[in-house]
């Protein structure tokens, strides 16, 4: 499979730092047990720079799900390099990734867990615009480099923000065990994108 440098996940080194010292206190303690504090120790900087970098507590989550759905994106990116002129290989690899990663992270298995987190709940409901905006863009932007597809600008657009869209609405209720979501929206999603070729 392709690999490319998705740095722009975290937008600099220091915040790509800070979300991945926070992760890895994810993996053995609860979100409402992770202070500011414990990010700037596990990381080896000030409580202070914590702040800057994001403002608050909250702040942190929401740039740690910025970064969680742009990966997604760069899943999509790197899926549309590997199967050329295969659409629905293409949307069915990024999403078997995109739901291997969901099932797997400290934060989302959090927001699953134990007692329930209005704060991160907001994240993917009343909150979710900031998520949607960069993640669709990113998702557009891997789009229109795939110049095989041949897609119109106003298609790529509404395709690539839903697309975000279906993606984020399986956080809160990951897949059904029982079915391969990830073939099923591949097969959903692809027509539309085929659609869209032949305009142009």
């Amino acid at each position: 499979m392709t690999t490319r440098n998705h740095t722009q996940d975290g937008k600099s080194p220091l915040r790509d730092s800070l979300l991945d010292g926070l992760h890895d206190l994810l993996t053995d303690r609860d979100w409402s047990a992770v202070r500011m504090s414990d990010v700037a120790a596990a990381t080896g900087v000030s409580r202070q720079t914590v702040y800057n970098e994001f403002g608050s507590r909250y702040g942190l989550a929401q740039g740690y799900a910025v970064r969680l759905a742009n990966r997604f994106a760069g899943h999509v990116a790197d899926s549309l390099a590997d199967h050329v002129d295969d659409v629905t290989g293409a949307l069915r690899t990024a999403f078997t990734e995109y739901f291997a990663g969901v099932a797997t992270d400290p934060l989302i298995a959090s927001l699953l867990s134990g007692e329930a987190k209005p704060d991160l709940m907001k994240l993917i409901t009343t909150d979710v615009a900031p998520i949607i905006t960069t993640a669709s863009d990113r998702l557009a932007q891997a789009f229109r480099e795939s110049t095989w597809l041949s897609m119109p600008d106003p298609d790529v657009e509404r395709v690539a923000r839903a697309i975000t869209r279906m993606a984020l609405s399986y956080v809160a209720m990951p897949p059904e065990g029982d079915r391969d979501v990830a073939t099923d929206l591949a097969e959903i999603i692809s027509p539309a994108i085929e659609a869209a070729r032949i305009r142009r």
